[in-house]
């Protein structure tokens, strides 16, 4: 290799590009740092190897900052630029940590990535006129320029408390849970703890007084018990795991004041009711005395000093019948005791004159005197509505022993007895009855109706009126109005309402109609909704309901075929030829293409309008029949070729001459053909007829020895044109150049 040409590799080679920042707290600079190579281009493979050999990896452009910043630092390369991401079992990965690229963060040009088999790996197109730092997938076979980084994070460029993140040109500390800072060295602090109320705290702080991790414990004085956590953490939010615990006064058991009789109890709480210290006094009430202790106190146990004390209760003499009488008491206690209660009761035909019931007093005698008994008298009767009443008075009117017979008017029937008799007691003993009107069997709304009665004797009763209303969207069905008659039986029957109909629906071409009949098939409140078979789509409202005037309120709607996009023209060069059963470019539509002549389909001849609104494949192309490479000619032989449609295709046209003396033999021009041959076979170039020969005729025997290997040269270009034409039949031409799979690969060059 010349000195020239080895000063331009290592131009190419690139030089390290540095990006340095001042980190105060760092004690030095840190920064990615990207190194390029376009000269050579290398495989993918081969520039994630020198990346390993130079620095760390290849880039894999991890965000859009980065993006810029690696379009902005790089030169632009014809081939562009791979980076460090690939396709594995299906899925594109970033080289090194093997981590999934997610597609919210992947920077595909349009249409990309493609599906070609093969293109396994990413470049990037730097500085591009179009898509510029765009993704593209490409041939991991295919050269193109390499791009590396090396890190920023060293090991003391953050806190033992952090993980350092690498960012473009720079790097940041992301602290761990419960530190902060540049350099995640200070532990999050919590506010001071104060200490409870008859209580105390101590502490033990691991990262400084009340910072994270530290903890606390409490602790109560003598009479007080803890409530809460007895240990609080600070946590990495800043805040203690639990609030500040209380000393909570220690409870003796609640004393019931209702379980002294005949007493009362007064307490005093310095603390909390019932608490540490509380005392409690027993008083008795009048009438009683107290047994025992009268005080009581609370002690840090959450005992009581002494058991509740009694009050017993004073006696009253005993008491005696009336001469008429009868006398009963209930005691409270003990019989004829403080509180005890006697109720006299007179003999029958009697009433008791004076109170019914004595009390014994504290003072121990009873509230009054004995009461006496007279004769019982009844209160008067008065006839009940709708009837008459006659008695019978042996002692009197309305007295012990009176009889009374009630009766109703007609229509009326008697409810209760019909006589009743005034009792020792001075109570009649039946109530009078009551004439009721006759009753008619109740009846109800009819359903999807009201009804509206008039009852001036009762509900449903004799000369109750009713009338009979449907509901909107209901007829009536028998006699509106009926009567209550003085038989108890209605006049008429109930009418019914029945739902008004709507005309009857079918279900629409290619659809299916679900129907939901609350009153009836089709009628008032009726619901139907329309469905398409799979492939077409509703036009219309789906849904209609039959109203209260039987009518629908939507008509049918129509199932039409699912469009697919349209296909506007055929491929180029090409043709297209479409049916369509339902709609044009709809469900089950079919396009078949076909190629002119001189091109060959790139894809399925046919495409299928499917149910989904999608075609059964993407549109086949035409591309142009290819002949057979022409190697490249050497001297005396030129040659000089146009390609219209690509190199080596249909219509390429190759002009033949030749040079230095040598003459044409075979046809100057070669076109490639519809079918893929060339025209005729590849032309040679032959010596000329030298001059000597002329010579020779005129120098005699001297010249022969010239003669000789001139007819031996020119035998030979005979022989080899013959061999050449018999290796061309069908004007085919063998060569020993690239394969069809490299021709067709558009990075491939001639």
């Amino acid at each position: 290799m010349s000195q020239e040409s080895s000063l331009h590799h290592r131009m190419l080679i690139a030089a390290l590009i540095v990006f340095t920042q001042d980190l105060s707290r760092g004690g030095g600079a840190q920064a990615w740092t990207y190194s390029y190579s376009t000269t050579p281009n290398r495989r993918w493979h081969e520039a994630r190897k020198w990346c390993h050999q130079h620095l760390t990896n290849m880039v894999t452009i991890q965000t859009p900052e980065e993006t810029d910043f690696i379009n902005n630092l790089l030169p632009f390369n014809q081939k562009y630029y791979w980076i460090g991401i690939h396709k594995v079992d299906g899925v594109w990965t970033r080289e090194g940590n093997n981590e999934t690229v997610l597609e919210d963060v992947q920077n595909w040009a349009p249409k990309e990535p493609d599906n070609i088999v093969g293109q396994d790996c990413v470049e990037i197109y730097i500085k591009r006129d179009k898509d510029t730092a765009k993704w593209n997938n490409e041939k991991c076979q295919s050269k193109k320029g390499t791009v590396c980084y090396s890190a920023s994070c060293t090991q003391d460029s953050c806190s033992a408390h952090a993980d350092c993140v690498e960012t473009v040109g720079n790097y940041t500390c992301q602290c761990h849970p419960g530190f902060h800072g540049p350099r995640c060295e200070e532990a999050i602090a919590c506010k001071p703890l104060l200490e409870p109320e008859q209580g105390s705290h101590y502490c033990f702080h691991p990262y400084g007084s009340n910072r994270f991790n530290s903890s606390c414990r409490f602790h109560c004085e003598l009479g007080f018990r803890l409530l809460g956590s007895p240990q609080l953490l600070c946590q990495t939010s800043g805040h203690w795991n639990n609030p500040v615990p209380l000393c909570q006064v220690e409870q003796c058991p609640v004393l019931n004041h209702t379980n002294i009789s005949g007493g009362g109890m007064n307490c005093s709480h310095p603390i909390a009711p019932y608490s540490y210290n509380s005392t409690c006094e027993v008083r008795c009430d009048e009438g009683y005395e107290l047994s025992g202790g009268s005080q009581m106190r609370c002690e840090h146990t959450g005992r009581w000093t002494a058991s509740v004390p009694a009050c017993t209760i004073k006696k009253c003499s005993p008491i005696f019948s009336p001469v008429t009488g009868n006398v009963t008491c209930v005691d409270t206690l003990e019989p004829f005791s403080f509180g005890s209660r006697c109720n006299f009761n007179c003999q029958e035909g009697y009433n008791l004159t004076g109170d019914s019931t004595l009390t014994c007093l504290a003072s121990g005698q009873w509230s009054k005197a004995t009461p006496t008994c007279t004769v019982v008298q009844c209160n008067s009767l008065e006839a009940p509505p709708h009837a008459s009443v006659q008695c019978q008075d042996p002692l009197g009117v309305y007295s012990y022993g009176s009889i009374c017979t009630v009766q109703c008017e007609e229509g009326f029937d008697l409810i209760g007895t019909n006589m009743t008799q005034c009792s020792s007691q001075g109570s009649w003993s039946h109530t009078l009855p009551v004439c009721q009107a006759k009753k008619c069997n109740p009846i109800n709304s009819p359903p999807h109706g009201s009804l509206s009665c008039s009852d001036p004797h009762g509900s449903f009763s004799f000369g109750s009126r009713c009338m009979t209303t449907c509901d909107e969207g209901f007829l009536l069905n028998g006699t509106a109005n009926a009567e209550c008659t003085s038989l108890g039986m209605w006049s008429a029957d109930i009418a019914h309402c029945s739902a008004k109909r709507c005309p009857a629906l079918n279900s629409t071409t290619y659809g299916s109609l679900f129907c939901f009949d609350p009153h009836g098939e089709f009628s008032f409140g009726s619901q139907c909704t329309s469905t398409c078979e799979e492939g077409f789509l509703l036009n219309g409202t789906a849904d209609t309901v039959c109203t209260s005037l039987g009518t629908w309120s939507a008509d049918i709607p129509h199932c039409l075929a699912r469009p697919c996009p349209l296909l506007a023209e055929a491929p180029q060069h090409g043709r297209m030829n479409c049916s369509h059963p339902f709609s044009p470019f709809s469900l089950n539509s079919s396009c078949g293409f076909e190629c002119n002549e001189g091109f060959w389909l790139r894809g399925t001849p046919t495409m299928t309008c499917r149910n989904s609104g999608h075609w059964s494949q993407d549109l086949p192309t035409c591309q142009p029949v290819q002949c057979e490479t022409i190697p490249a000619s050497s001297l005396p032989l030129s040659m000089n070729c146009s390609h219209p449609l690509g190199h080596f295709s249909f219509g390429s046209q190759c002009l033949f001459t030749c040079t230095g003396g040598f003459s044409l033999n075979g046809t100057d021009v070669l076109l490639c053909s519809s079918a893929g041959f060339w025209s005729d076979s590849l032309p040679n170039c032959t010596e000329a007829t030298p001059v000597g020969a002329a010579m020779l005729m005129n120098s005699g025997a001297g010249a022969a020895s010239v003669l000789v290997p001139l007819l031996l040269i020119g035998l030979g270009f005979l022989a080899l044109f013959i061999l050449t034409r018999s290796k061309k039949r069908g004007h085919a031409i063998t060569y020993d150049g690239p394969s069809w799979e490299e021709r067709e690969n558009p990075a491939f060059e001639f």
